[in-house]
């Protein structure tokens, strides 16, 4: 059984001989892009369910891809650095990036990956139930990438979908920014974490006024929690 699409775009003809030959093992199915320009191009008309960005490649780089991919689609986006390239992690954050990997890589580490990112997004093939959480006058839906608010649906960028359903999927449990950053974004990630503030904002904004059954509440000194009231 075919576990998705993924497209594969890196102008290291060798890296993606390798990768296609492992992930057609894993029973994916893989689209092979050269640079950026071909990534973008190959990205609507096959849909894939992931997508392996390299940063550095002829045409656009993978950070213009990255942005252009943002504009109209959630798929989940894993970037590819090679060793020594600065790989601005806050950027990556911030653009919609769900995972990096550096060169050189194991193969066997990118399909664990993979499937780590294809998890946590919803996005995986093995007939999961539908993820959703519901608390009073809120529904998050990751099966549909969707936040209804007092019954009505509410435009949220993935990533702020993605950490409101993570909090709210362990009630009542304290996340500091470093745990959020690594469970939510999938980044080991070490510095300026002012990135989960500033969603938590924006959730806020949202979700303000909402219900006095639930709240999105910061613990000082430690971070975040979604605090249910008895």
């Amino acid at each position: 059984m075919q576990k998705g699409k993924i497209l594969v775009a890196d102008d290291d003809k060798n890296i993606v001989e390798l990768l296609r030959l492992y992930l057609e093992k894993e029973d994916y199915t893989v689209i092979i892009a050269n640079d950026g320009e071909e990534a973008l191009s190959k990205f609507g008309p096959e849909s894939p369910d992931i997508v392996l960005l390299d940063i550095m490649m002829p045409k656009l780089d993978g950070w213009q891809v990255l942005r252009e991919i943002r504009k109209k689609s959630n798929t989940p986006i894993i970037m590819l650095t090679a060793k020594g390239e600065t790989f601005d992690k806050v950027l990556g954050l911030e653009l919609g990036a769900d995972d990096y990997v550096v060169k050189p890589f194991d193969a066997k580490e990118i399909v664990a990956r993979i499937k780590a990112v294809l998890r946590r997004t919803g996005k995986t093939n093995d007939g999961a139930d539908t993820k959703e959480v519901s608390y009073d006058k809120l529904v998050v839906n990751m099966t549909k990438y969707e936040l209804k608010v007092d019954g009505k649906v509410v435009d949220t960028p993935p990533k702020e979908l993605e950490l409101l359903f993570h909090l709210a999927s362990n009630p009542n449990r304290v996340y500091t920014r470093d745990q959020l950053l690594d469970e939510v974004w999938g980044f080991e990630y070490y510095g300026d974490s002012r990135t989960v503030d500033v969603h938590i904002k924006r959730l806020r904004e949202k979700l303000e006024g909402v219900s006095g059954k639930w709240t999105l509440k910061t613990v000082w000194g430690v971070g975040y929690k979604f605090e249910v009231k008895e």
